[in-house]
This record gives structure tokens, C-alpha cells and sequence, in this order.
């Protein structure tokens, strides 16, 4: 057994409190049974942690050269530990083994990048003689909560600019998926300050009592909307920022002249990649209806002969739904379309085998107001709708209360592009799905979120700014605040 490995089955990591806490179990959802424990921290640890935070804050915000070495730092450690970090991600969370060792190569990326950003002071030119700037100041501890999808690198992908900001991070993981964000606490021990990254485990309340501490001074969060909504309503009370990314139901609409089997291997796996469990997977297709049982046929193909099974093994380009609960919607909103008329043209129930699997999906003939249309599922499920003109499809696109992604497919960019302008949504694509660069902001519109993650928009969502005045003729230059 590797150290890293150790270290996680003693409970190690950054920050890792010194009570020992009760246990809950964790699930391989190849199997559906539990393979190994997690600690079950009591709601009042979390005022220790926060403190220890808050006191860690005071020399990790004077010292932002340490800052950026420190991050550079984790970035190789979290590379070094990938062949401990990938299949223990695999073993609690399904997916295959050559997707977590990417989850584990984008953790370090965010590492990396954000490591090499820093605020900009900016003169404030309005005119007068009095002259300004304005500087920008860290917030204090940062409360990150991650959901089970993508559970390492969405803690890098709300660590990192917390930490390059110089605020320090208590990080709780889905309770679904614990085990690799403990590890990912345990490398980063090594080449942080103790107290500035603190990985805390537990089911609720847990999560409700470290949104609403009153020493956390901004929460972010990624999950469902009605979690989303009482993590708001926890941070209210002691007015703390939150920034929430809430998933989508995003659409691709293709147009009359695509090309379906040259886009179609493109267009599956941007619906069905990590087992549909993705917050801008591709939940919807618009097809015009010349082409519509083409489309059906050409996803359906591929979801017949895409290899399902247990992410260790080698030959696995799809793994289970990533857990109990998850799996029981995904089987209730397939069985709800196909009472409402739909027709699966794949797959449309669970196979008779061990562990969280459920057959990849396309649904044909789909009611407009099936929830299967109208909500997020969340899993390897995929309704092909036809369309009249791109008017309709555009509307329907629009029609829901989720505007986190949405794509354009054709033969002519330019014309894709046209449509494109239509979407009402955070980002969108021509002919790809889903695709982000570290560099771009990440939000929606509605339903999917609140606030502004990536990019520099992550990094000054992580500041607050602070101006400076000073009139004319003062002796000197302003010092720069820390």
C-alpha cells in the first residue's frame, strides 16, 4: 500500500481534525456494495475548523510569491499522485479508469493556472485631481462543497482560485464520494500550510451548518437547484457571497444540412460521457424532422454497442450511475417518458447484472412536456426530438428554466453561429459540446446559478476590492495594500 494510500485509509489530510468521528460507509457502484469507510464529522467540529482557518488566513494573504509556489507545488504533487488518486476516484465514484486519470490531469491544470494569476491594481481616471486605485483583499475562509460527478477536479476547480486569491478553503466533498477528495487533502498537506486547505467528511447536516457558519465568508457551490437554493438561504444570515453552479438541461440543435455520421460520434459522447453525469452534457437533441429517425438511429447504434462496465476494467467506455439514489431517478424518468408514449430506440431500463448500471438510452418520440424534455436526468439518457423550423427549435431550447449550455450543429459554421446568438445560455458551441478552456468565465442563466466561476472572473470572485485615495501633490507613491 502506497503512503498516499495510507494516509487516506487513517483519515489524513490537510487539516484533518483531531476528533476521531463516526463512520459511514462508501459505495463501489460497479458493485453496489460498500468498499471502505469515511469519517462522519459532527456539525459542531466545523466551528474548530473554521477557526483554524481563519487564524491559517492571516500569513497565507501577506505572502502572495509563497502563494504561487505553493500552488505550483501541488500541482506536481497531485501528478506524482495520480496512480493512487485515479482508481481510488474510479472505485467510489465509476467512471473509467482513463477518464480519472484525466479528472486527475485537469485537478493540476487548475493548480497550475491559477497559481500563475494575480489581481491587477487599476488607477481610477475620473477626471479629478484626487487620485485613486483600487487594490484588491482577500474574503477569509472560503467554504467549497462538491458534488459526486467530477469530485476532484471541481475541489481544484473551486480551490484553486479561493487559495491563489489568499483565502484559505474548507472543502467538504459529496458524501456519495469522499474518499479521493480526503487523499487529494493528504497530497496537498504536503506543500500547503497546515490549516489553509481543510478537507471535512460527513452527511448532513454538515454541509447546511458550514454554509451558515458565520466565519465563512463566501460559499460556493455546485449541485442541484433546491440544494443550491438552502445553501443560499444558510449564507444569508451571516451575508456571505455565494457563487452556485446548479447544472442545465442543455440542448444541441442540428440543423438541415449536418452531416449526422460525421458529427454523431461527437454528439454521443457529449450527451453520454461519465455516464451522462455531466452538468453541460448534451440533455436534449433538436432534430429537424427530415433527418430525425437518422439521428435516432446513428445515437442508438452507439448506445447498443458502447462497451458498459465496472471502471477498472480496461475495456469500459461507460461505468454505472455513480450512485443509489441517483440511479432510482434515472430509472423513474425513463419509466415516466415511456408511459407518457416515448419509445426507447435504445436501451430504457437497467440490465440484469450487480452494481449502479443502466442502459445507455435514447428515447424517440418523446412528449415536448415529458420531464425526460423539461428536466435535468442526470444520466445515460438522451431524448431525440423533432423539429418543424428552427424557430421551433430555438424556443424549445429556450423553454426551460435551465440556461447553462447549449450548441449549434451544421455543415456551415456560419450559419450554425446565426443560431448560435439565439440560445439563451452561458455558453454555447458550434459543432462540440461542452468543451471549456481554464480561461473562460463559467456561468448560466435562470435555474443553473449564481455568480461567475473560471478564468480571471474566478479569481476576482475570490476578492473584494478596496480603494485607495490620495490628493495631489503628496510626496511618494501609494504603497500596495495586502
Amino acid at each position: 500500500m502506497s503512503p498516499q494510500r495510507a494516509d487516506h485509509r487513517r483519515g489524513a489530510g490537510a487539516g484533518t481534525t483531531a476528533r476521531r468521528a463516526a463512520r459511514f460507509p462508501v459505495v463501489d457502484p460497479a458493485t453496489g456494495e460498500p468498499f471502505d469507510e469515511a469519517p462522519d464529522q459532527h456539525p459542531d467540529e466545523v466551528d474548530a475548523v473554521v477557526a483554524r482557518a481563519h487564524r491559517a488566513w492571516r500569513g497565507w494573504r501577506a505572502d502572495a510569491p509563497a502563494r504561487t509556489a505553493a500552488l505550483h507545488a501541488a500541482a506536481d504533487a497531485v501528478e506524482a499522485a495520480g496512480g493512487d488518486l485515479a482508481p481510488l476516484l474510479t472505485r467510489e465514484q465509476g467512471k473509467p479508469l482513463a477518464e480519472a486519470y484525466g479528472e486527475v490531469a485537469r485537478t493540476a491544470a487548475r493548480l497550475r493556472y491559477f497559481a500563475e494569476l494575480a489581481p491587477e491594481t487599476r488607477p481610477i481616471t475620473d477626471g479629478r485631481p484626487v487620485r485613486g486605485e483600487v487594490r484588491w483583499r482577500s474574503l477569509g475562509p472560503v467554504a467549497a462543497i462538491v458534488p459526486w460527478n467530477f469530485p476532484v477536479q471541481l475541489a481544484a476547480a473551486k480551490c484553486a482560485p479561493a487559495l491563489a486569491a489568499g483565502n484559505t478553503v474548507v472543502l467538504k466533498p459529496s458524501p456519495f464520494t469522499p474518499l479521493a477528495t480526503r487523499l487529494l487533502g493528504t497530497v496537498l498537506a504536503s506543500v500547503l500550510p497546515p490549516d489553509v486547505l481543510t478537507v471535512v467528511t460527513g452527511r448532513e447536516p454538515l454541509g447546511a451548518r458550514l454554509a451558515s457558519h458565520p466565519g465563512v465568508r463566501h460559499v460556493t457551490f455546485t449541485g442541484s437547484v433546491p440544494a443550491g437554493r438552502a445553501v443560499a438561504g444558510a449564507a444569508a444570515d451571516s451575508l456571505a457571497r455565494v457563487t452556485l453552479e446548479l447544472g442545465g438541461n442543455d440542448a444541441a440543435i442540428l440543423l438541415d444540412d449536418v452531416e449526422v455520421e460525421r458529427v454523431a460520434d461527437r454528439l454521443f459522447w457529449a450527451a453520454f460521457r461519465n455516464c451522462g453525469q455531466v452538468c453541460m452534457a448534451v440533455k436534449r437533441v433538436y432534430a429537424p424532422a427530415r433527418l430525425h429517425a437518422e439521428v435516432v438511429e446513428a445515437l442508438a447504434e452507439r448506445a447498443r454497442t458502447v462497451a458498459v462496465g465496472p471502471g477498472l476494467d480496461p475495456g469500459t467506455r461507460l461505468g454505472p450511475v455513480s450512485n443509489g439514489p441517483q440511479l432510482a431517478r434515472v430509472e423513474q424518468v425513463v419509466r415516466r417518458a415511456l408511459a407518457d408514449g416515448a419509445r426507447a430506440a435504445a436501451g430504457g431500463r437497467r440490465p440484469d447484472r450487480p452494481g449502479h448500471f443502466f442502459a445507455p438510452t435514447v428515447l424517440t418520440r418523446v412528449p415536448p412536456e415529458s420531464a425526460v424534455v423539461t428536466e435535468e436526468q442526470f444520466g445515460p439518457v438522451l431524448p431525440v426530438v423533432a423539429y418543424g423550423s428552427v424557430e421551433e427549435a430555438v424556443a424549445a431550447a429556450n423553454g426551460t428554466r435551465y440556461g447553462l449550455g447549449g450548441s449549434v450543429w451544421s455543415a456551415d459554421p456560419d450559419r450554425a453561429e446565426a443560431v448560435v446568438d439565439r440560445l439563451d445560455c452561458g455558453t454555447a458551441w458550434i459543432n462540440h459540446h461542452a468543451e471549456l478552456s481554464l480561461a473562460q468565465p463559467f456561468a448560466g442563466t435562470g435555474d443553473s446559478g449564481v455568480g461567475v466561476a473560471g478564468g480571471p472572473w474566478g479569481l476576482y470572485g475570490n476578492l473584494r476590492p478596496f480603494v485607495v485615495h490620495r490628493p495631489p501633490g503628496e510626496p511618494g507613491e501609494p504603497g500596495e495594500a495586502t
